[in-house]
């Protein structure tokens, strides 16, 4: 974490009882100047992303599960099976070999792993499709399946991947290799994602890591029913200020922390730039391969932000280590789910995190920590919100002290009943 990020954490706390900047659409208008009366175009416009985001992602979704469940078909073929599985053995034996010499890490080669496959399937297409100009149907499936993999499994690497690159002060590169492909992920391949070069260096780092999910915090649900999906609409239109980069902005503006400031100011300009430019070269292209994955980022951005930090103590709200969730699942990668570790100890590497966790887990009982077994972040969302099954949650819930399910069902009510003013 860069120093001025922690020098401004430690300072906080002076600043809490004197200034709030607020946060939606009413701090967007009062940030950047506009008139109160705009507010009104200012929140419709966020409803109607929020809408569009969750349309575009409908798609998405299903290409993504079909393929998922069509894969299970072929994987049942004993000779496509041994095939893949000889090819992957080889590929990764290689990739070991690579890893020793370009990373600063070798225990980063399932990011690197990520980053070429990327390299080898989404930019190709992205550039075919520009040579031929006309929007090919089959050239737009390619690319969402390499973006996405099946059952979004490879945007679940690239979101953890991405993740724990904004914080490495190098990136994953080392020596020479960093001079080319410094921050690969957020600064070159996040483009085709939708994400904004400047999210997770500085809106992740200097923003979500100080206010911890906390009322200032850009992405705080606990103004927000977590178990409502209409609370979740309203969420995830408020949602797209912070995707577009504008409400960080709007943040680290009204603190004066100008390097911030012009960090965030620089992402968005070449970002803004970028989407003009395929809208400009052909705006079927840019609804393709430009808007729906930005759309569809803001969607998925929101969930995974909404269940993150879902589960508040009443009595101290801002705890993260009461509101930090941590959910273990068999394709836990890079080991995200231990989300409480990492917002103890962001500069832990991932491989460290489980070890991690067991030192910390007196301080985790004392402060009611919440830890889940056997499901990730969508899965959670889905009982939490969508289905509004507590009582699943309440099987999967592994409690510090002995419980019966009346007693975790209970619990996860008390846990969500907060609601911020």
């Amino acid at each position: 974490m860069p120093l001025q990020c922690i020098n401004q954490i430690l300072a906080h706390g002076a600043e809490m009882e004197t200034y709030n900047p607020g946060f939606g659409a009413s701090s967007m208008t009062t940030s950047f100047g506009a008139k109160p009366k705009f507010l009104f175009l200012f929140q419709w416009f966020a409803v109607l992303m929020g809408l569009a985001s969750a349309v575009a992602a409908l798609p998405v979704a299903v290409l993504s599960f079909g393929c998922y469940g069509a894969a299970i078909i072929l994987g049942r073929v004993g000779p496509l099976r041994d095939g893949y599985e000889f090819l992957s053995h080889g590929y990764d034996r290689v990739l070991d070999r690579l890893s020793q010499k370009i990373l600063w890490d070798s225990r980063d080669t399932p990011a690197l792993r990520l980053m070429i496959s990327l390299s080898l399937t989404a930019i190709p297409i992205f550039v075919i499709q520009l040579v031929l100009g006309k929007p090919r149907l089959l050239l737009v499936v390619a690319f969402y399946l390499s973006l996405y993999g099946l059952k979004f499994q490879r945007f679940v690497r690239m979101f953890s991947a991405s993740h724990l690159e904004a914080h490495r002060r190098h990136g994953y590169f080392s020596g020479k290799y960093d001079t080319v492909f410094g921050r690969y992920l957020e600064f070159f391949l996040g483009y085709l994602y939708g994400n904004i070069p400047e999210l997770g260096r500085t809106a992740h780092v200097c923003l979500h890591h100080r206010e911890n999910s906390g009322f200032d915090d850009t992405r705080s649900t606990m103004r927000y029913d977590r178990t409502s999906r209409l609370d979740f609409l309203w969420y995830l239109s408020d949602n797209i200020w912070t995707v577009l980069g504008l409400a960080p902005y709007a943040y680290f503006r009204a603190r004066g922390d100008e390097k911030n400031r012009r960090r965030m100011l620089w992402g968005m300009a070449r970002y803004y730039a970028y989407f003009a430019a395929v809208f400009i070269y052909d705006w079927r292209i840019g609804m393709a391969f430009v808007l729906v994955p930005i759309l569809s980022m803001n969607f998925i951005n929101a969930i995974t932000a909404w269940v993150q930090h879902a589960f508040c103590d009443p009595e101290r709200p801002e705890d993260y280590f009461a509101n930090s969730v941590t959910v273990v699942d068999e394709v836990n990668f890079m080991n995200e789910g231990y989300h409480l570790c990492h917002h103890h100890r962001a500069s832990l590497h991932w491989t460290e995190m489980p070890a991690h966790f067991e030192r910390i887990r007196d301080r985790m009982r004392e402060a009611g920590s919440l830890v889940f077994r056997d499901l990730d972040f969508m899965g959670l969302f889905l009982e939490l919100t969508l289905f509004r099954r507590l009582d699943v949650l309440a099987e999967k819930l592994v409690p510090w002290e002995p419980m019966n399910h009346e007693q975790r069902l209970a619990l996860l009510v008390k846990r969500t009943s907060f609601k911020a003013p």
